[in-house]
């Protein structure tokens, strides 16, 4: 799964205006993954409709549609139900699951489906990138909850970060 380059045009709602969302801050992994993250995305805000048409909107057009994303309660607690993308409506679910914690899922019908990191939007920018890398890292082992964890104690035991499968958050 590939971003594209540029950002996504479209038409604000009313007002016939054209407008360019700006890229969304995403980072994917280069193959398919076998851990429990396919990257990582950074919203510049917690509006859920605004930015999710943006990530949406980047995404390879061989993943298929996006029909659905799973997002938890608390990191999202005024999502609607649905959210306008470019040509489509996505459908919004919310979990209460700890293990969804931190996560977007991103389904794409019989396509496949993607977990990714959400890092909050006011984590600072050298910190996000970090998670951004880390999470699209092949072979990460750690689950959203863990990265997010780990940078927020500082990652100040490396040890624990490379005992646990994770590699590039230096």
């Amino acid at each position: 799964m590939n971003a594209i380059t540029k950002p996504t045009e479209g038409t604000a709602p009313g007002d016939g205006h054209s407008y360019r969302m700006p890229l969304p801050r995403l980072r994917l992994t280069p193959d398919v993954s076998d851990g429990p993250l396919d990257g990582a995305w950074w919203p510049r805000c917690d509006a859920l409709e605004l930015e999710l048409p943006a990530l949406v909107g980047s995404l390879a057009p061989s993943i298929g549609t996006v029909t659905r994303v799973t997002v938890e309660t608390a990191a999202w607690p005024d999502a609607p139900q649905e959210v306008m993308a470019p040509g489509h409506v996505i459908d919004v679910v919310l979990t209460d699951l700890a293990a969804e914690a931190h996560a977007i899922t991103v389904d794409c019908g019989t396509v496949g489906r993607w977990e990714l990191l959400v890092i909050p939007p006011d984590e600072p920018a050298g910190a996000a990138t970090r998670l951004l890398a880390a999470a699209a890292a092949p072979g990460n082992a750690l689950s959203a909850p863990r990265l997010l964890a780990l940078a927020e104690s500082g990652l100040d035991g490396q040890d624990t970060w490379e005992s646990e499968g994770g590699s590039g958050l230096r």
